[in-house]
């Protein structure tokens, strides 16, 4: 079966930011999250996809399809959340299943409406009286109502509760129980990611600093807290970024079994992701 978005070479230059050949393959039946700080080129990159940019060169694959030639046939087949709402102020949750139902083959009414009241979106108001939590929901029904093979989303989580969070993350989850199916999702809520991404693609700058399963990564990495004198027994090729302070130094590597092995006086602990972005970031800057 093959992957459900191929990324090789993508680069886009606005002059003053540039998306230097980024590459990576999100797998179906896989969660991938795109992470990276703000203005890294997380949702320019996920416009590329969805080919509402012009890209400077590189390929897109997605379900299979270059993303240029089948642009109509793949957005058949993908739902997509951006991180603002799309749909009009004006509108009420019964206007855009009226619209979307005569846009997409394969909408399901029926589903749309369960979603509704599973998330507890009134279906006669209008998107104007909606909390952000309601409109990122009501995309996100819209979204899956559309019984896509893919989903693509831009901080669709941002706004939302931790219990509605949950429950949403639960929903892609069960999204992808389907292995034709598969999710792409960029976040800044890398606890969410830890939780449900089978794969990680970090972009920092423009490039892809690491791509890689999300459980390897979290394995290998680790945090290695000790006085300056013991971080320059470390082999620089260890180490990724380091932070300062009065007491010493903390530092991120990127092989934690060997430098546990090397240098077993040093205590090495685990990592989040948002500890691979900090320290990466800070690496960079020093």
């Amino acid at each position: 079966m093959e992957n459900a978005i191929e990324v090789r070479g993508l680069c886009k230059d606005y002059g003053t930011f540039q998306l230097q050949d980024v590459s990576f393959t999100l797998p179906r039946g896989s969660i991938m999250g795109l992470i990276g700080e703000n203005g890294a080129g997380k949702s320019t990159t996920i416009k590329a996809i969805l080919n509402l940019i012009h890209r400077d060169g590189g390929e897109i694959s997605v379900l299979g399809m270059d993303c240029i030639h089948h642009e109509r046939e793949i957005k058949e087949h993908v739902g997509v959340v951006l991180d603002e709402s799309t749909f009009h102020d004006m509108l009420t949750a019964h206007d855009v299943e009226k619209i979307l139902s005569k846009i997409y083959r394969s909408w399901d009414s029926r589903l749309f409406r369960q979603y509704l009241d599973r998330f507890s979106l009134p279906e006669n108001k209008t998107v104007k009286t909606y909390s952000k939590g309601m409109k990122m929901k009501l995309s996100i029904a819209a979204a899956l109502s559309v019984q896509p093979e893919l989903l693509i989303l831009d901080e669709a989580t941002s706004g939302l509760d931790p219990v509605v969070r949950n429950e949403i993350l639960d929903e892609f989850l069960d999204f992808i129980q389907d292995e034709r199916k598969a999710v792409l999702i960029s976040s800044h809520i890398t606890s969410d990611l830890e939780k449900i991404a089978d794969y990680v693609t970090y972009l920092h700058r423009g490039r892809v600093v690491l791509s890689e399963s999300r459980d390897e990564l979290l394995e290998s990495y680790g945090r290695v807290a000790c006085p300056l004198d013991d971080l320059k027994k470390i082999d620089r090729k260890y180490l990724v970024g380091c932070r300062k302070n009065r007491f010493g130094c903390e530092a991120l590597v990127n092989n934690r079994r060997e430098i546990q092995f090397l240098l077993p006086g040093l205590t090495v602990d685990p990592v989040t992701l948002e500890d691979i972005m900090v320290y990466t970031v800070k690496g960079d800057e020093e």
